[in-house]
């Protein structure tokens, strides 16, 4: 594993350094691997690595190249980490939500277009009066979803995005027992949206604090 340690950091190197740019194809192995002073052998462990990672991606019978190496690209491997998340940890990722998504909301606020804005009300006026689990699950990631989107940073859009799956369950929990989550969970994405598109940050941000914390306190109370 060192020696592959090292051809990892050192194919990194070359990436850092701009030898390497997104959308380059690596050179042959046998050069590469001379190049950097490897094996052949661990120079493909390296390899490998790092196309789980999407920093790079193998094609079959074309070669190895750069990928984008997009912040959506690269923190999906976040998301397939955070899955792993126990029960007992879940208060700690709604407590980086409560730190990212109000932040994304004031941004919305400032940088959403107002063509998204009422794409995002068609989103929030979608959900019935007498929705499933699912379906109120599912609006509320997407509603979520949008506004990280219209925040118009790809990192926080996809650091947000990571985190979603975690916290899921616990909205599934909320939605099954406390009373009244449809309606609370309906007048707060409202008055998020309203915040928006008059753009007013720091309202959007206060209204999506108190969202994103109802639900961590329910959840604190019932662990």
């Amino acid at each position: 594993m060192a020696v592959t340690d090292e051809a990892i950091e050192k194919i990194k190197g070359m990436i850092v350094a701009g030898d390497l740019r997104p959308g380059d194809r690596l050179p042959r192995e046998a050069d590469l691997a001379e190049r950097l002073g490897l094996s052949r052998n661990s120079l493909r462990e390296a390899v490998r690595a790092l196309s789980l990672i999407r920093v790079l991606d193998v094609r079959q019978g074309d070669g190895t190249y750069v990928t984008s190496l997009a912040p959506g690209l690269l923190l999906d491997a976040l998301s397939f980490v955070v899955d792993f998340h126990r029960d007992d940890t879940v208060l700690e990722f709604f407590e980086v939500r409560r730190i990212l998504e109000p932040a994304a909301s004031a941004l919305a606020a400032r940088r959403m277009t107002d063509a998204d804005i009422a794409s995002l009300r068609a989103i929030h006026a979608a959900l019935g009066d007498a929705p499933t689990i699912d379906e109120l699950v599912s609006n509320d990631l997407e509603f979520h979803r949008r506004i990280a989107a219209g925040a118009g940073n790809g990192v926080l859009c996809s650091l947000i995005d990571s985190l979603s799956g975690p916290t899921t369950r616990a909205r599934i929990w909320r939605g099954l027992t406390q009373e009244g989550a449809v309606d609370k969970t309906r007048e707060q994405h409202g008055a998020i949206i309203d915040a928006i598109a008059a753009r007013e940050p720091e309202l959007a941000r206060s209204w999506a604090t108190v969202h994103v914390a109802g639900v961590e306190d329910w959840l604190r109370r019932a662990l």
